[in-house]
């Protein structure tokens, strides 16, 4: 279990508990984004007219689709033509990965990669700290 939990994270150091196998310090941000042992990839290039559940059967023909998700805008309801595809097994993510990637889905042609870890939980509103310190040049 360690050597998969190494494999997945990239990570080589783990410090694991004597008396069982269980995580006790890893990377958080990676078990954070991943529900378990699963893997997320992301699609892009789809259809606006695309659902979840049209994507989740695209994509079951592959292995167990533990999830299947597009992204909405929130002003106008409708879809940013991307979404997200969660998997149960490594193995299944990149068999659809393979089959899946450059066809065409509701006359489109999608993109399909490995999703990539959200690193911005700031939110987005930046913090006003003040007036810029005046700069002094020596001459």
């Amino acid at each position: 279990m360690a050597a998969a939990l190494r494999r997945i994270a990239g990570e080589k150091s783990f410090m694991l508990s004597s008396i069982s196998t269980k995580l006790v310090a890893a990377p958080s941000a990676l078990f954070i984004w991943q529900r378990g042992i699963t893997t997320k990839l992301f699609v892009g290039g789809l259809s606006f007219y695309t659902t979840e559940n049209g994507l989740s059967e695209a994509f079951s023909q592959y292995g167990q689709v533990v999830e299947a998700k597009i992204v909405m805008d929130r002003a106008s309801d409708r879809s940013k033509g991307f979404g997200f595809v969660t998997y149960a097994s490594e193995d299944e993510a990149q068999k659809a990965l393979d089959e899946m990637n450059g066809k065409t889905l509701n006359g489109r042609v999608i993109y399909v990669g490995y999703a990539k870890l959200k690193t911005n939980f700031g939110g987005g509103i930046p913090i006003a700290r003040g007036p810029p310190e005046p700069t002094t040049s020596e001459s």
